[in-house]
């Protein structure tokens, strides 16, 4: 999910009641969209620290780049302060997964020189994604290849950004489903994988059948990439992220039918119900 602790997950993926902390939800889910850098930026080297020790090794976090580099600077004259990002989360390494760069919806074909050059500096070890929402990026003409080129050559994963689901119905009078569709761009779904950790941000719906039907493909395709050798991350949302628990685990459960997946743990919440 795009969070580990959110107030309506209270009473089904995490307890209903007492402290919470990263480790209620690395219990059951084993990565987590780190939206928390985009936004704030740097983290603080104790909360580093906490996040260190709560999650288990085999937990992977999978930050947002902050968006003063890739918004505000546009990813010009970053070095010093994206040396400083990674160098913060060092505590971090052996259990970050691909560090995500959400690039602005007019960031196009002409600055991708920019995205070429944090790509050549960044470090070996840590894996990278690039989300692009600029439409030149979807039409299959000379931007969209010389961006999938530049990914390919740098071992980058193209984010695939799922948002099919989302804009399967009009809004309506529903101001939550009328939110989500404002703040996602409505692009197309181009399922490339440029490198060895394939990244789907799926933007679900309220309606589960929508979501099912939609994610039905990813089933055939998450399969492949997995017998491949590769270790693809799947993240999902709805429109309120209040049924993203939910849904992450009926689409885990869809998929555990196909391939061998290791059991999920059961919701805290639940599990406290259940015993009373």
């Amino acid at each position: 999910m795009a969070m580990w602790a959110n107030a309506d997950w209270r009473g089904s993926l995490l307890p209903a009641h007492g402290d919470v902390d990263l480790a209620d939800y690395a219990r059951v889910f084993n990565a987590v969209e780190g939206n928390t850098t985009f936004y704030s930026g740097i983290p603080k080297t104790e909360t580093v620290a906490a996040w260190a020790e709560q999650a288990p090794s085999t937990f992977r976090f999978c930050f947002k780049l902050p968006s003063q580099l890739t918004h505000g600077k546009r990813l010009r004259d970053v070095d010093d302060e994206f040396e400083r990002f990674i160098e913060r989360l060092s505590p971090l390494e052996d259990r970050l997964g691909p560090i995500m760069v959400q690039l602005p919806r007019d960031f196009g074909h002409a600055e991708l020189p920019a995205l070429e050059r944090l790509l050549a500096r960044w470090p070996k070890g840590i894996p990278c994604g690039v989300e692009v929402r600029q439409h030149d990026f979807f039409h299959k003409g000379m931007a969209e290849q010389a961006f999938n080129r530049l990914l390919i050559s740098q071992e980058a994963n193209r984010i695939l950004l799922d948002v099919r689901a989302l804009f399967a119905t009009p809004a309506g009078l529903d101001k939550e489903l009328e939110s989500a569709q404002s703040e996602k761009p409505k692009v197309p779904l181009h399922v490339l994988s440029t490198a060895v950790n394939p990244v789907i941000r799926f933007i679900g719906h309220f309606d589960e059948g929508i979501n099912l039907a939609r994610f039905e493909p990813w089933i055939e395709r998450l399969s492949l990439w997995i017998k491949q050798g590769k270790t693809p991350f799947l993240f999902v949302h709805t429109p309120d992220n209040r049924q993203a628990p939910e849904l992450a685990r009926l689409f885990y459960t869809r998929l555990a039918e196909r391939i061998e997946l290791p059991p999920l743990a059961e919701f805290a919440g639940e599990r406290q119900v259940s015993l009373f």
